[in-house]
């Protein structure tokens, strides 16, 4: 149902590619791209150049190109070299940015990375606290935009029962990436319309989004989309029958080449 399109390295998202992203359906409008950073000086001493400025228009484009794109990025908190000023630089960037999803990660060395050698370590503790302050400002952000979808009701894909809960299911957005993002917790997944009929793991449905919280969204199954022709293969257990035509694997680089 859904082609999502992961790891963009921002100087290679051309026009072309968001243009694709628009116009067709199955492709997620989602955009995975981690910028790492936003000061000029520690991208540079990352070996990737850009500046924090330059990656707020190419955000801006990708907005306008993509009406209702899910953003997503990562940043590396504790890069050697990076002082409190260009810690600043990022605050102020994710502020700026609202993005919709944010993963932190926290410096350390590997002694076959080519930042081993580096100069000006920054203290494991003032990384895990720089990590932290990020996180605080992203939760908030997180907030607000899930608060859109209270009152709503989307397009889900089932998961199953939650692994915290087996009384509560869960589901994804097309703008929730699997592992990494936020889900749907599900308090109800019969369709109260009188058929009894409830969704299973799989099954696109309707959602009605009935609360929401800093990173996951609470709702209940409203309507179950048309199946594809499936088989049972045991109690419960559903398999989808596998098209007549054969399946080719593409690789990553050329996947966009073939819808275009």
């Amino acid at each position: 149902m859904w082609v999502r399109f992961l790891y963009a390295y921002p100087n290679r998202v051309t026009q072309k590619l968001l243009d694709t992203l628009a116009a067709h359906p199955r492709l997620v409008k989602y955009m995975d791209m981690p910028l790492q950073h936003a000061s000029r000086n520690v991208l540079a001493r990352m070996k990737r150049g850009s500046h924090g400025d330059a990656f707020l228009k190419l955000l801006e484009r990708i907005r306008a190109t993509i009406p209702g794109v899910t953003l997503r990025t990562s940043f590396i908190a504790g890069f050697p070299g990076e002082t409190e000023a260009n810690f600043d630089e990022l605050c102020d960037f994710v502020r700026a940015a609202k993005l919709d999803w944010m993963g932190v990660f926290e410096y350390s060395d590997v002694d076959n990375a080519g930042s081993f050698g580096l100069d000006a370590k920054v203290d494991p503790s003032v990384t895990a606290a720089r990590r932290d302050k990020l996180m605080a400002i992203q939760k908030k952000i997180s907030r607000e935009n899930l608060r859109a979808f209270k009152g709503r009701t989307e397009t889900a894909l089932i998961e199953g029962p939650s692994k915290d809960n087996p009384l509560v299911w869960e589901a994804r957005l097309a703008g929730m990436a699997p592992d990494i993002d936020g889900k749907i917790y599900l308090t109800d997944i019969e369709v109260q319309d009188g058929s009894g009929e409830s969704a299973m793991a799989g099954d696109a449905v309707r959602v009605a989004i009935e609360k929401t919280d800093a990173y996951d969204l609470i709702g209940r199954v409203v309507e179950i989309l048309p199946r594809p022709a499936v088989r049972e293969i045991g109690v419960g257990q559903r398999q989808a029958i596998p098209p007549a035509e054969t399946l080719t694997r593409i690789s990553t680089g050329a996947a966009l080449r073939v819808l275009g």
